[in-house]
């Protein structure tokens, strides 16, 4: 929209409405004529919004910008409607004039200047959304052109390259698993043939005290001692 003075976008002021969030928007000025043109910006709420500049200069030919912030709000409005109002005043100043000179005297009608005025609405939209993440399996049927679109490119090279260093420590796990299963099944089997070999071992002393009064150690006796040291040694080794 634009009036005699200023060319004005947007004309609704829009805002993607959040719970307590600060919201901004962008008021862009244009001047379409050669003098200097001084804007002063109003609202219906002024504890709401807060407007830097809310007074300027744009000048010949040239455009300006105009930041609304709106306060984080604590509730919503009924069916996010909202009522809040902004006004645009402009008028031609004087040459070289420059923004700290603007004074509330330069828009009195009653002074005798000629005040264009451009009302704005405010509106609430819905916040962007965020982008979908791209599903695994949706590179499979697709053409090799279809990775060379505009803008486009890196998001879907990077897509297979991170379903990849997924996989990985799934496999390393797998094995992991499968290897601690086989050490522990073979520790198992070393403790059963141990408690095996430690009850013939207390058999033969038992056989060895009832047939020798006295004398030397039994050969199988020795033999036993050593085969369950190499047990208990494999043993620890494997744990």
């Amino acid at each position: 929209m634009s009036n005699a003075l200023l060319d004005i976008d947007p004309i609704d002021l829009q805002f993607p409405f959040e719970l307590k969030k600060q919201i901004s928007c962008s008021l862009y000025l244009a001047n379409k004529t050669d003098d200097y043109v001084a804007f002063k910006v109003k609202t219906t709420n002024p504890k709401k919004y807060c407007v830097r500049p809310n007074t300027g200069v744009v000048l010949p030919r040239s455009s300006s910008e105009v930041l609304v912030t709106m306060q984080a709000q604590k509730e919503a409005p009924a069916d996010m409607q909202c009522k809040d109002k902004f006004l645009l005043q402009c008028v031609v100043a004087s040459p070289g004039v420059t923004a700290k000179e603007v004074t509330p005297e330069m828009f009195s009608k009653e002074a005798g200047h000629r005040v264009e005025e451009t009302k704005l609405r405010v509106v609430y939209v819905d916040p962007p959304r965020p982008p979908s993440p791209v599903r695994e399996g949706s590179e499979e049927g697709s053409s090799p052109r279809a990775s060379v679109s505009d803008n486009g490119a890196s998001d879907f090279t990077a897509a297979p390259r991170f379903s990849v260093d997924r996989a990985e420590p799934q496999d390393n796990s797998s094995e992991a698993r499968a290897l601690i299963t086989r050490l522990t099944e073979e520790k198992n089997s070393a403790i059963q043939l141990n408690n095996r070999l430690q009850q013939e071992l207390e058999k033969l002393k038992r056989e060895s005290k009832r047939s020798q009064s006295g004398g030397g150690i039994p050969f199988m006796y020795v033999l036993l001692v050593g085969l369950i040291g190499l047990i208990l040694g494999y043993i620890m080794k494997r744990t």
